[in-house]
């Protein structure tokens, strides 16, 4: 037989080996293709609706604790930096437990990606699956709510799946778990770096007008270099510091962050210190987690939600100025707005759900919102809010306000 005859015989068909799994509490098994980092993982699967800014969620400090499901199938195919991330505490690699993905990865084609989505993952210690019916899956959580699961890349494609799904059925889930210490840092921070410009990268704050304390619950780099376009040196410390050690530091404003977990379960230690700082009268502002905290030092509760809420097209009404905003959102728990006492008044709303968005204080210069009005990925639409944190640091101060921008 020729070299030309043996080009025409037809070769057996041969598929890659389904490397990874991602199974679930129920016992129902998922196979896909293996991207990033190789191992297991255990968290709870939610789904994330946005549509860009991938590098930014997979670093985003809330996320501890979850596997993310992105809805939009093409998942990387504008490549890695390393500017575009949320992690501000730098000691910690990543939140995320991983990811799921509908296809896979692509050659980037982005002229600001400087790395491979698959090979940043790998850095990052971050497993991934790819080539399952994500719309299946996200409707799956939209109906049941969000479950538990192992997620796990073998490249042997070797799996002891009746182990997997006992340990899938066994981890307790993220209702009653606090995570904030696997996310916060262990030292302070000053921070002075503003947002990102096109063509000229990220500015510094050179006149800072305020000084504010931001406790660290899982703080995201966004929210810093929001404070600072608003004028504000900020002074980043731990999610267990004392109130007293805050304004031993003489801030004009203080910030509560964003983190992961259940509200309830680090309020135990963190809401008395907020009660303090409530008390003293400074001008002070919370985002996400650091939202419901507030909300528990004020006398509301929070509950576990469904399916949560994660993505960056979020609709929310904001009843002070009567507007709408399209917002950027990502958290599972929630204040239960029935539980407000009559000294606080709820703000925003989500018109997806009706369930709370924001609070304030009516009698002192206090307020937070469920969502991210630094977005990263998302709308700006919200970034007026750090204009409105500001601008109470100016009235406590008797300085002319700023108009909402």
């Amino acid at each position: 037989m020729t070299a030309a005859t043996k080009s025409t015989v037809p070769q057996p068909w041969t598929e890659a080996p389904l490397t990874a799994r991602l199974i679930l509490a129920d016992g129902s098994v998922i196979e896909g293709r293996g991207l990033g980092a190789t191992g297991q993982a255990i968290g709870e699967v939610c789904f994330n609706t946005a549509i860009t800014g991938y590098q930014e969620i997979l670093t985003d400090p809330s996320y501890a604790g979850q596997i993310v499901t992105f809805t939009f199938p093409h998942i990387g195919n504008v490549g890695a930096n390393a500017e575009d991330t949320e992690t501000s505490n730098l000691s910690m690699r990543t939140g995320v437990r991983g990811c799921v993905l509908r296809a896979d990865i692509t050659e980037p084609s982005n002229y600001r990606a400087t790395e491979h989505l698959d090979a940043w993952l790998k850095a990052r210690g971050i497993i991934a699956i790819s080539g399952v019916d994500t719309r299946s899956l996200t409707n799956r959580i939209r109906e049941n709510g969000m479950p538990n699961a192992v997620i796990i890349h073998d490249p042997t494609a070797k799996f002891d799946t009746a182990k997997l799904k006992a340990e899938a059925k066994a981890w307790p889930g993220l209702d009653g778990m606090d995570l904030v210490p696997d996310v916060t840092r262990a030292q302070s921070l000053k921070w002075d770096e503003k947002r990102w410009v096109w063509s000229t990268g990220y500015q510094t704050l050179d006149n800072p007008e305020f000084h504010v304390v931001a406790i660290d619950y899982g703080l995201k780099t966004n929210i810093l270099r929001s404070l600072a376009n608003a004028g504000c040196k900020v002074t980043v410390v731990p999610a267990t510091t004392s109130a007293e050690d805050i304004l031993e530091r003489k801030p004009d404003g203080i910030f509560l962050s964003n983190g992961p977990g259940d509200p309830a379960a680090t309020g135990k230690y963190a809401v008395p210190e907020i009660k303090k700082l409530i008390a003293s009268g400074l001008p002070l502002f919370g985002i996400c987690l650091g939202h419901q905290m507030l909300g528990l030092a004020l006398g509301a509760k929070t509950h576990k939600m469904h399916q949560g809420h994660h993505g960056a097209n979020h609709p929310v009404m904001d009843h002070t100025t009567s507007k709408v905003e399209i917002v950027s959102m990502n958290h599972g728990f929630a204040i239960d707005a029935k539980t407000l006492p009559s000294t606080v008044e709820e703000t925003h709303v989500s018109l997806f759900d009706k369930s709370n968005c924001g609070i304030r204080l009516k009698n002192k210069p206090v307020f937070s919102v469920q969502h991210h009005p630094e977005a990263s990925p998302g709308p700006e639409d919200s970034h007026y809010l750090f204009t409105r944190f500001a601008n109470f640091i100016r009235a406590s101060k008797g300085s002319p306000q700023l108009a909402e921008r």
